[in-house]
């Protein structure tokens, strides 16, 4: 076959924040992070993108386009910025909104929760489910999706779940579970 009639694409082509869903799979999320995804989503539409356009509608004016480092970058830009406004615009039409606090003073670990757990080795972690979309791992928050999440889910205060890892089967004893209160805040983990 010849090559110049297949489609290369660039390896940054691809968002590397996209996680799939499965097909007819819920998107849960909370409400902070449907705002921060839609703040997200305004600014890239009300202000990125048209300050790059600017930039990239001045370069074109300079003359030849194949040399032109600003008309060449911003071409990229545009597109990358096009590409996550697209991404945020699915995402959050099939968000599932889930407020955590509906469940404070719970024991039992749903969306939103900030659970304590002790591992085999006694040493404890804690951790906060959300979504896909807003989970942060270097701020102790995982995604309700991860392999610990679905452990945890549904255990209460006390129980063991079993955590299938590669290195086998890991124990995991539930120690504490903490909801936000209502009108409160996400309660972010150390």
């Amino acid at each position: 076959m010849n090559k110049a009639f297949t489609k290369e694409t660039e390896p940054d082509d691809e968002d590397p924040s996209f996680v799939p869903l499965a097909v007819g799979g819920k998107n849960y999320i909370t409400p902070q992070g449907y705002e921060g995804l839609r703040r997200e989503l305004l600014d890239l539409i009300d202000a990125e993108r048209p300050r790059v356009v600017e930039l990239v509608h001045w370069a074109a004016s300079n003359g030849d386009r194949s040399e032109n480092g600003d008309y060449i970058y911003g071409k990229k830009r545009l597109r990358e910025i096009d590409r996550r406004i697209r991404f945020l615009t699915q995402r959050l039409e099939i968000a599932a909104i889930s407020n955590p606090s509906i469940h404070h003073g719970s024991d039992q670990v749903f969306f939103g929760a900030t659970v304590t757990y002790a591992d085999d080795s006694g040493e404890e972690r804690t951790v906060t489910i959300l979504g896909i979309d807003e989970a942060n791992s270097s701020l102790a928050q995982i995604s309700w999706v991860s392999p610990v999440a679905r452990a945890l889910l549904k255990s209460r205060v006390g129980d063991e779940v079993n955590l299938v890892t590669p290195h086998g089967v890991q124990v995991l004893e539930v120690l504490k579970v903490h909801y936000p209160a209502p009108d409160a805040p996400m309660m972010r983990a150390p």
